[in-house]
């Protein structure tokens, strides 16, 4: 099992900055890749960015390429979620994922809200 315990989300203007943490305890050796979804109200949880833990790897979705970095701390087993520029349309809970031998492990959930 593998624990995600979300921390950063609350309110942000338009054009303002947001920096989400995850830290993920439990059987956290074969995770394979870490990341975020997010989902805003009436709509379905979308694919926001990806690391792979073992790899120098990151993928973003196009919505937030160039706007949002996401890092890890390996010491502290802790991904984060850096959000610039944040635009009204960013509102949504995010989800921090973590993958592990094909399994997804699912934190609770940080409300984001951008708005003036």
């Amino acid at each position: 099992q593998v624990q995600l315990v979300e921390s950063g989300g609350g309110l942000a203007q338009p054009g303002g900055s947001l920096r989400l943490s995850c830290a993920a305890s439990g059987s956290i050796f074969s995770i394979y890749a870490m990341g975020w979804y997010r989902q805003a109200p009436g709509k379905q949880r979308d694919w926001v960015t990806t690391t792979i833990t073992s790899m120098d790897s990151t993928n973003y979705a196009e919505s937030v390429k160039g706007r949002f970095t996401i890092s890890r701390d390996n010491a502290k087993n802790t991904v984060y979620l850096q959000m610039n520029s944040l635009k009204p349309e960013d509102t949504a809970v995010y989800y921090c994922y973590a993958n592990r031998d094909g399994l997804m492990y699912w934190g609770q959930g940080t409300q984001v809200t951008v708005s003036s």
